[in-house]
């Protein structure tokens, strides 16, 4: 993993060139670790701050594994070094706070689309301008999950920058009777780099708490717990799915 700064991106130090066209992308660098263990031939390219790479193969489609710590701001950097080394597609595999009823713990999350309440895009490009997810990518994530019979539910998704309660109220509420099915905090920031970049992009999350307008104050007050069995089953499972989802695409651009 030696390599000159020439051979690297400044911010997050994946190299330049040589890595796949297909990616995942994660919060955390250790869960980048156990998705790169489930790849053959994987082997960890880069590790500078938050961001952590590896390559490998999924069945036979060359892949990178890459994390972008917490938040849109920092994500999004990853996001654009890993298209200047070559990335076309790229699916967000996280975790999520469920708001609509009937999503349960350790469920499967595939954003439609994102409400764009993510602190970075708004500086970036007008508010009018859409998060969504590629089509295809929606289609792949939904065909991998259900070849495993794994639950999962589709719609649209709220990125939200800022978690703990403040001076202002979340408009969660509003979003709840909209409809919208989870909330987390960086998807529409690659949605919109993607659509506006010509990658492919999409998002699979996994529920680590139901009742997420509740979870705000759980949250500041110590009561929100993602740290449990069936959500570690459902990461498990849902890295499995994104990758195959990536496999699914990979195959269908070679067509």
């Amino acid at each position: 993993m030696t390599t000159s700064p020439g051979d690297t991106l400044p911010i997050t130090r994946v190299p330049r060139t040589g890595l796949p066209t297909s990616a995942v992308v994660v919060g955390d660098p250790a869960r980048a670790a156990a998705v790169a263990d489930l790849l053959a031939d994987a082997k960890e390219v880069s590790y500078h701050r938050e961001y952590r790479a590896f390559t490998g193969t999924w069945q036979g489609t060359p892949v990178v594994v890459a994390s972008h710590g917490v938040g849109a701001p920092g994500a999004i950097l990853l996001f654009q070094e890993l298209a200047e080394a070559g990335v076309t597609t790229i699916l967000r595999l996280g975790t999520a706070g469920a708001i609509r009823p009937g999503i349960g713990d350790g469920d499967l999350v595939i954003a439609d689309a994102a409400v764009r309440d993510d602190g970075v895009t708004g500086q970036l490009i007008p508010a009018e301008y859409p998060a969504f997810s590629t089509p295809e990518a929606v289609i792949a994530l939904q065909r991998a999950a259900r070849a495993v019979d794994a639950p999962h539910h589709r719609g649209v998704v709220w990125t939200r920058a800022a978690f703990q309660p403040g001076f202002l109220p979340l408009p969660g509420d509003a979003y709840a009777a909209a409809g919208i099915a989870a909330i987390e905090m960086e998807l529409s920031a690659l949605l919109v780099f993607a659509s506006t970049h010509g990658l492919t992009a999409g998002g699979a999350l996994v529920v680590d708490g139901a009742n997420a307008d509740e979870l705000v104050d759980e949250e500041a007050t110590g009561g929100y717990n993602p740290h449990r069995n069936v959500v570690a089953d459902g990461v498990d499972r849902g890295a499995r799915i994104t990758l195959d989802a990536l496999r699914l695409l990979a195959t269908a651009q070679q067509h």
